[in-house]
């Protein structure tokens, strides 16, 4: 089986100032993880190193970068899959660990649990020597910006950007893995937690149909688990291009919300959609690489 990954680095009102540097981070991202498939490495090893790779970009809601809360703190959340298992770990309210999805991964397979946060993750992260990082170097310029302007409108889920990370890959092995990370939107209460960590709304995998990372209004993708939502129309007959869209337009009309999300079925065709006025996606299939922001 020829390998696939696609990523993306959010849906939302991208402006057009930010758009060369957004479609330079998922390109490098989507690189480094087809560089591990391409060596006959795993679709889980794939997933993590494309999300790290955005986790430490500032450009984007994810690790090094994260968007704030109303009181100017960090809280970031992360999930991974294993779709031959169905092994799946997240974490939720992480306010100082420099790549959230690496602590995921580690619930999924060091411990019985699936989703664990706060002071639990953050011990774990200790056992296990997950690199931990100070809110200073976690929050940039560009968060406190947009914070400010936040506090002048207040208007949850407005256009301060859904900069969710995410990548979905296909190894040669014919495993799927999906991977998606967060450091939520601006201005939420403490203590909110969107759909990222919750499975099948901020992504799923699945051997048997496929693989889904969603970025969006993070209350909207739970109320209709998504990511699921994709798979179940997949598992129905349509295909995965058909679909993410069919997903992403009954959430549209049932609760009004926008959003977008990547997805591969088990044969390695791509999906890509959004109801945003842009998502920023790239690529690699038969070593080509593609990209969009647009389309």
């Amino acid at each position: 089986m020829k390998p696939v990954i696609v990523v993306h680095g959010g849906a939302w009102d991208i402006p057009d100032n930010q758009v060369e540097e957004n479609i330079a981070g998922v390109e490098e991202a989507v690189h480094r993880g087809w560089s591990i498939l391409e060596k006959g490495g795993t679709a889980l090893d794939a997933v993590v190193a494309a999300v790290n790779s955005m986790e430490d970009n500032p450009i984007f809601d994810a690790g090094i970068g994260s968007v704030l809360t109303e009181d100017g703190s960090v809280e970031m959340d992360a999930f991974i899959m294993d779709g031959k298992s169905l092994e799946a770990g997240a974490v939720a309210g992480l306010r100082d660990v420099r790549h959230p999805v690496n602590l995921a991964r580690l619930v999924m397979e060091k411990t019985p649990h699936v989703l664990m946060i706060g002071e639990g993750a953050a011990r774990l992260a200790d056992e296990f020597r997950i690199e931990r990082i100070t809110q200073d170097k976690l929050v940039t310029d560009e968060a406190r910006r947009g914070l400010e302007e936040w506090l002048k409108e207040r208007k949850f889920g407005g256009t301060f950007g859904h900069e969710t990370v995410g990548a979905v890959a296909l190894d040669s092995e014919r495993n799927l893995a999906a991977a998606t990370s967060t450091g939520g939107v601006t201005g939420k209460r403490v203590g909110r937690v969107g759909d990222v960590p919750i499975i099948g709304s901020g992504g799923y995998a699945d051997n048997r149909v496929g693989a889904v990372s969603t970025t969006g209004h993070g209350e909207s993708i739970l109320k209709v688990n998504l990511a699921k939502l994709v798979l179940s129309y997949m598992d129905a007959g349509s295909g995965v291009q058909e679909a993410s869209e069919k997903a992403l337009g009954y959430m549209s009309v049932r609760v009004n919300g926008n959003g977008g999300l990547i997805a591969l079925d088990h044969e390695g065709n791509i999906g890509h959609a959004f109801t945003t006025n842009r998502m920023i996606w790239a690529s690699v299939k038969n070593g080509v690489l593609e990209s969009g922001i647009n389309s």
